[in-house]
């Protein structure tokens, strides 16, 4: 089955000097609890695609399907849910509360989606998950550049969302620590059944993908499965 499909998306920004389209006809499909990779350079449109299936953004033309549900006919309210609910992200800038530990910066996840399990027992699940559970008392400044970016997806996945948007997560990180979030968001889908999607530019780490499309100047340019 498919988490995520859309079906003729483009996405056109009006300019000084005219209009610009950042996506142009976009048709993909996403497996449920799977890895899928969107590669491309900076400016391919990777970025504006996962603003848009990520309910952040509205596309120009053509329907977003998530979880089976058209999202672009939503209202804004019903949207907001479901980024609240069933989506989780990790951002390139990791934006994790610098005033509070890992701890606590997972479980302020959970107070924010309204978590109606045991706190505790998730945020030590999580940070167990990405192997840092000796680190919860930690402020971020504390740990390394992977072990902020970890303690992100511990709390991307706090809440239990289908869907974990990754955008750019290793760009800041050096090899080693960009393949050790990789494999975590493997484990994650092997372990949580939740699907993942990521954006990046690095070649290297293409294969550990289920999924891989390349997006040039806005245009879906190839697709493979591995």
């Amino acid at each position: 089955m498919n988490m995520i499909v859309t079906e003729g998306v483009s996405r056109c920004f009006r300019t000084l000097a005219g209009e610009f389209y950042a996506l142009k006809n976009i048709n993909v499909e996403m497996p449920e609890s799977k890895l899928t990779i969107l590669r491309g350079r900076s400016g391919s449109g990777k970025t504006t695609l996962v603003n848009i299936i990520s309910a952040l953004d509205q596309p120009t033309d053509g329907i977003v399907l998530f979880n089976g549900k058209d999202i672009t006919r939503m209202s804004e309210k019903e949207r907001t849910k479901i980024r609240r609910n069933e989506i989780g992200y990790v951002f390139q800038s990791v934006a994790l509360i610098p005033m509070m530990s890992a701890y606590e910066n997972v479980e302020f996840a959970l107070r924010m989606a309204k978590y109606e399990g045991d706190y505790k027992e998730r945020v030590m699940e999580c940070l167990h998950l990405v192997g840092l559970s000796q680190r919860a008392e930690h402020l971020p400044e504390e740990l390394s550049g992977g072990e902020q970016q970890r303690i992100a997806i511990a709390r991307a996945i706090a809440h239990h969302p289908k869907v974990i948007f990754a955008d750019e997560p290793t760009a800041a990180l050096d090899t080693a620590s960009g393949l050790s979030v990789v494999k975590i968001f493997k484990d994650l889908v092997e372990k949580e059944g939740v699907t993942v999607i990521m954006t990046t530019h690095d070649v290297g780490l293409m294969q550990l993908g289920d999924k891989v499309y390349e997006l040039e100047g806005g245009e879906l340019v190839s697709e493979s499965d591995h």
